[in-house]
């Protein structure tokens, strides 16, 4: 059995488990610290050794981190403090830790765990996890091959970016019915398949709980799903990409 611990960080939590990777099984509790305000690369970094430190931990870990990146360095920290592009994360973590850590983008860590354990097993083709929340995530795979660090909540939709008129927090801001909700996730994959033609959609987050809602009113080529790890599949696919080579997006 190969244990790793997983770390998600999120807009509200850092939340980390231990995981059987070879089954995507937890193999602890959830164990949540806050995310500190600022989320500064040494505020994030203090969080991230707290959740070690819970667990005495003392083997590989993997960290999901919302933006793209490149060799451990985070380019684009929309949601972070501004403080952090630029920065090596995997290298201020170890630090922080005194551990081996590799670091993904969020979105990429729930899409190797749907892909490995979840709605995505044993799928070829294009594969496409979106993930509805404050913002849109995505991850890509094409015959099981991760494509990291897409961003498809950054385009234009509307006039507006993609995430500012498709996200599930839009929904509720702006008291959108489901029907109406429906509509702009329409546009949205719309644009998604044009771009991609992909062969599945894996529909993520928070709201993927009421897909019954909403994903029986589309209409697209692709067959859509619900994701089915839910609020585990960040820290399990975290986990997932530490035990895994890094010179090469991960295969599954």
């Amino acid at each position: 059995m190969k244990r790793v611990l997983g770390i998600d960080v999120g807009g509200s939590g850092v939340k980390g488990a231990i995981v059987n990777v070879q089954t995507g099984h937890l193999l602890s509790e959830r164990y949540r610290v806050k995310t500190p305000r600022p989320a500064t690369p040494r505020a994030l970094a203090g969080a991230i050794a707290r959740v070690a430190a819970h667990f005495r931990w003392k083997g590989r870990v993997g960290v999901g981190m919302p933006g793209p990146l490149k060799d451990g360095k985070l380019m684009l920290a929309r949601n972070l403090h501004k403080s952090w592009s630029g920065i090596r994360a995997h290298l201020l973590y170890s630090e922080a830790t005194s551990l081996p850590v590799a670091v993904i983008n969020d979105a990429d860590a729930a899409g190797l765990a749907e892909m490995k354990f979840g709605a995505g097993r044993g799928q070829g083709g294009t594969v496409v996890l979106i993930t509805l929340g404050t913002g849109i995530g995505s991850a890509v795979f094409v015959d099981g091959r991760l494509v990291p660090n897409t961003e498809l909540g950054q385009f234009e939709l509307g006039g507006r970016r993609a995430e500012d008129r498709a996200a599930a927090r839009v929904r509720k801001e702006r008291n959108l019915t489901w029907e109406k909700y429906a509509g702009r996730l329409q546009e949205y994959f719309d644009v998604v398949q044009m771009l991609l033609w992909p062969d599945l959609i894996i529909v993520g987050g928070g709201v993927s709980r009421k897909a019954k809602k909403f994903i029986p009113r589309l209409r697209l080529h692709a067959s859509v799903v619900p994701a089915q790890m839910k609020n585990e599949a960040g820290i399990i696919g975290a986990a997932l990409y530490a035990s895994l080579p890094h010179r090469r997006p991960p295969r599954q």
